[in-house]
């Protein structure tokens, strides 16, 4: 089992080792667990958030041992680039690696678990949730700071967007699920829109995005609306024309 520890918890190695080698038997479930299992775990007064990636098939297993970083490596390298640049990610703990000559076998991402509010998805379901607009706007104000910082989080979807509301009465923005992420040199308009497409399929929420967006950076407004919302719905279309596909093709299933 390969590992590598933050600097500040090298002291508790011997602990967090435990957690892993229990991770099966122990542990409280979090979230719905579908492709890879998240479990939460004390240690001493720190709640811990361990994800354990679902086993790569051959190929892939092969790859994540040779040829390109695993999930899990991931994961912990691309938070602490995003805490280098003061975006705001749970703080990363640990990660671990367990390969075999024919690849790797299972990798597991352990961070600090943060209690939030509220997550994205929550704006977009729960339109008269409290202060709704003002959550969107310093949301949009977050993600264009990513942006003018390179940081392209391919997984900018409603459920990977932790929010808490702060002591100043303003929200503090969180990315989970970091596994997949491009970092640029300068995001060119067109990457920076797809970036946000598959966040809503709420026109009214374009709108106040594309609005907040424009004020921000000084770019024309009706461009990025008009941009985003053909984005959006192309997304949109293609995602539930994918659902109806997968849905025929698993019939057999009923």
């Amino acid at each position: 089992m390969k590992s590598y520890f933050h600097s500040l918890y090298q002291s508790k190695q011997n602990e967090i080792f435990e957690i892993i080698n229990n991770f099966n038997s122990s542990g409280m479930i979090f979230g719905d667990g579908n492709r890879n299992v998240i479990k939460l775990f004390d240690l001493d007064s720190t709640k811990v958030n361990v994800k354990s990636f679902k086993k790569p098939h051959l190929l892939n297993s092969i790859i994540y041992k040779y040829f390109r970083k695993s999930k899990a490596r991931r994961s912990f390298e691309y938070a602490n680039i995003l805490l280098d640049n003061q975006i705001g990610t749970p703080q990363p703990i640990a990660y671990f690696e367990n390969s075999s000559l024919f690849g790797l076998q299972k990798s597991y991402y352990v961070s600090e678990h943060l209690e939030c509010d509220l997550t994205f998805r929550e704006l977009v379901q729960i339109p008269e949730f409290p202060e709704n607009e003002i959550i969107l706007r310093q949301f949009t104000r977050f993600t264009y700071s990513l942006h003018q910082k390179g940081i392209e989080f391919l997984d900018h979807s409603p459920g990977n967007t932790l929010i808490k509301k702060n002591e100043n009465g303003k929200y503090d923005f969180f990315l989970v699920d970091l596994n997949r992420m491009t970092f640029h040199e300068k995001m060119t308009f067109d990457v920076r829109m797809k970036n946000l497409c598959r966040l809503t399929y709420k026109e009214e929420m374009v709108n106040i995005m594309s609005n907040e967006y424009a004020i921000v950076s000084g770019e024309s407004e009706e461009l990025i609306f008009r941009t985003l919302w053909k984005m959006t719905t192309d997304f949109q279309n293609q995602y539930f024309r994918k659902r109806r596909l997968k849905k025929k093709l698993k019939f057999w299933k009923k």
